[in-house]
């Protein structure tokens, strides 16, 4: 297992963290197939995948920001910070890809991205390595 620390800098916000990943990758499981899991270990934070065209990031902001009502939240710690919680289970706190020769298979915009719900932040994202047999 391997721990990437990653730092935000805004509320809300999305890091492209694919260098931080493939960096791993080609250090410790170079010319290897096999699957990648990623996990972060926060309840207001999210993996995904996404076309990163200049703008496209705040466009998915402004859209998740859209997706989640106006309610009277009864959290008890921070009722203001619920919708990062629900957002963070939406978009999900995991993500699976696929390896091949120690290098990600993505598309061709494709890149790995850390959604910053309550920052800014230090978050830990674990990255375990599956190694395909055969």
């Amino acid at each position: 297992m391997h721990r990437l620390k990653i730092k935000t800098h805004n509320k809300r916000e999305i890091l492209d963290i694919t260098r931080h990943v493939e960096a791993v990758l080609s250090r410790s499981h170079a010319d290897k197939s096999g699957v990648c899991q990623l996990n972060i270990l926060h309840t207001t934070a999210a993996l995904t995948t996404a076309d990163l065209d200049p703008g496209t990031d705040l466009d998915m902001l402004d859209a998740f920001e859209h997706i989640i009502p106006k309610l009277h939240y009864r959290h008890p710690h921070n009722p203001a910070h619920v919708p990062d919680h629900i957002l963070s289970t939406l978009i999900g706190t995991s993500l699976g890809l696929l390896v091949e020769r120690g290098s990600l298979l993505l598309g061709t915009w494709q890149r790995v991205v850390l959604v910053e719900l309550d920052g800014p932040r230090e978050r830990e994202v674990v990255l375990g390595f599956l190694e395909a047999s055969g």
